[in-house]
């Protein structure tokens, strides 16, 4: 029987694995704990059904898929999520005086003794891997939080009394306020709770008679409780309070950061802003969970091709790689993804970053800070002095960054950036537009992606539809292609909490420098010349890397067209 400590060892041995990945995931292991199986299935090594498989015939138990199976509730009672959690085990069925349980180590006899003693019954073990049951403990143990109604009631509004005009502000009055129990836990509950809806930002906003707040969940912004009025001044003080924020300075806008700390060595940062409106300061906070910063470039959103295309362009000793893309289009993920397959101890990495988002063990990362001077041009020019071998710079905005990152990309260097242009193919008119010499862009880029994120489909919940042959070819898609694939459309159900999508999925536009764009530029091609010939030359563009997720039913049809222009060429 195969022991914890040998299960990567037998996965490698029937070649499932391999050694390099073995080493990757144990370093992971090593980083944030856990078991090697949840690692490796992380990292998209190995497949959660492959795994269970494997294990399921190593251990001579059955296998279960958690998802499929619906637990009775008077079972989930034999013991508490304490225990569940202690050990990774799920509940999963009760005969007679046996208890089925659920495990991803069936090898642990403490925690098969320890059930039996709490139960006082006999165990059954059945396998599943250490990602379901950790789901599986999240939907059946789920911890309900206090609601807004609950936190507030019995407060006194009365006991709040702030001027809303500057001259009428008392830090002390605003200190009382904000240390107030109900207001703490208010503020508390947003945070957790935002954690818990897989929320990127949350929102705290003023106007004349009321407040609200609202969470940004894949890309879209949902109102999730009101706010009265009197207690908004009160909230936003606790939160500049545990941001380290000015309380007093309510004229001019703030930037600080809240940690919070939530047990088993994982926290989680909240980048704070704070802007005066009319009626009020509202308050942004943006997420940033490193434990869920997705940095398997398999798992992006990637087609094969496109993504050799771009595995081949960051091996390469030198030149430019730039990402481009609105706003909140992931373009950061896609550099730090790429970032980590490069950060070796052999290679010294810079980046200037604005702000920085993430933090990486043996990267050098520089924050920008434009009132002292301290920008990308700045930042990009002392790298040079720095003996660097990759450099990541935020963003090229201006003539000056751009020709100080083309010629660190001539000189031996490997430059990573982004930009704001709709498509891959406008990012070469951009750089002209700057000022660079078409001769440079040309020996200086190696690839260009242009991204976008589409929300991705509830598995569970996605239902068939028969969508209608118009909408279908005003898309994009050939009329040979129709009754060749299933639509699918958003439903609604407890998995994403009735909103029919869960999670995001990119769309990626790939367009490596080819010899045939290089002679367009230095002749001056147009954009919609060079997006010709990219395309003949087997770029796929956004729209048509939209259509293929709606071919594989991992997104709508009215998410790709909501989020890519139509192709044009």
């Amino acid at each position: 029987m195969a022991g914890p400590g040998r299960l990567g060892e037998l996965l490698v041995r029937e070649n499932m694995i391999s050694l390099q990945q073995l080493q990757k995931a144990q370093d992971e292991q090593k980083k944030s704990g856990g078991r090697i199986g949840y690692h490796l299935t992380k990292l998209g090594y190995i497949e959660e059904t492959e795994l269970t498989s494997f294990l399921s015939k190593q251990y001579g138990v059955p296998a279960i898929n958690l998802k499929e199976f619906e637990i009775d509730p008077e079972v989930l009672k034999l013991f508490t999520r304490e225990v569940a959690e202690k050990h990774q085990v799920v509940p999963v069925n009760r005969a007679g005086a046996t208890l089925i349980l659920a495990m991803s180590d069936p090898s642990n006899i403490y925690a098969i003794d320890d059930i039996k003693f709490v139960t006082g019954y006999n165990v059954e073990v059945v396998v599943a891997s250490e990602q379901a049951i950790k789901e599986a403990i999240e939907k059946y143990y789920a911890e309900k939080g206090p609601s807004y109604e609950e936190v507030m009631e019995g407060f006194d509004e009365g006991a709040i009394e702030i001027g809303q005009d500057e001259e009428d502000v008392n830090v002390v009055d605003l200190e009382r306020s904000a240390q107030d129990a109900p207001i703490v836990r208010l503020v508390n509950l947003v945070l957790l709770d935002a954690i818990k809806k897989g929320c990127s930002d949350i929102h705290v906003e003023p106007y004349e008679k009321s407040s609200r707040v609202r969470y940004r969940i894949d890309g879209v912004l949902y109102e999730v409780m009101p706010l009265k009025k009197a207690l908004h001044t009160a909230v936003i003080s606790r939160i500049k309070i545990l941001a380290s924020l000015d309380i007093a300075e309510r004229r001019l806008p703030q930037d600080g950061r809240i940690k919070l700390k939530l047990g088993k060595g994982r926290e989680m940062d909240y980048r704070v802003s704070i802007l005066p409106t009319l009626f009020g300061e509202k308050a942004v906070m943006r997420l940033l969970d490193k434990s869920n910063l997705q940095l398997d470039m398999t798992k992006l959103g990637f087609d094969v091709q496109p993504l050799e295309w771009f595995k081949d362009a960051i091996d390469r000793p030198y030149g430019m790689i730039l990402v481009t893309g609105p706003t909140g289009s992931g373009k950061t993920t896609t550099l730090y993804s790429a970032l980590s397959l490069l950060n070796k101890s052999t290679d010294n990495i810079c980046t200037a970053e604005d702000p920085v988002e993430f933090n990486f063990a043996g990267i050098n990362q520089v924050q920008m800070h434009d009132e002292i001077g301290l920008n990308f041009a700045a930042a990009l020019r002392s790298f040079l002095r720095q003996d660097p071998d990759i450099i990541m710079v935020g963003e090229i905005r201006d003539f000056e960054t751009a020709e100080i990152a083309v010629k660190a990309a001539l000189t031996g260097h490997l430059v990573l950036s982004t930009l704001h242009t709709n498509d891959a193919p406008g990012t070469i008119s951009r750089l002209l537009n700057m000022g660079i010499e078409p001769f440079l862009v040309t020996s200086s880029v190696n690839i260009i992606l242009a991204q976008r994120l589409a929300r991705r489909l509830c598995q569970e919940c996605k239902k068939p539809v028969e969508a209608d042959e118009k909408t279908l070819l005003d898309a994009g898609f050939a009329p040979d292609d129709l009754g060749k694939f299933q639509v699918f459309e958003p439903n609604g159900c407890s998995n994403c909490h009735d909103r029919g999508y869960r999670g995001r999925v990119a769309l990626y536009e790939v367009m490596p420098m080819f010899d045939g764009l290089k002679e367009l530029v230095i002749n001056g091609a147009s954009t919609a010349e060079l997006k010709a010939e990219a395309v003949r030359l087997g770029m796929q563009t956004l729209r048509s890397a939209g259509l293929a997720k709606v071919r594989e039913g991992m997104t709508s049809v009215e998410e790709v067209v909501g989020n890519t222009a139509p192709d044009r060429v």
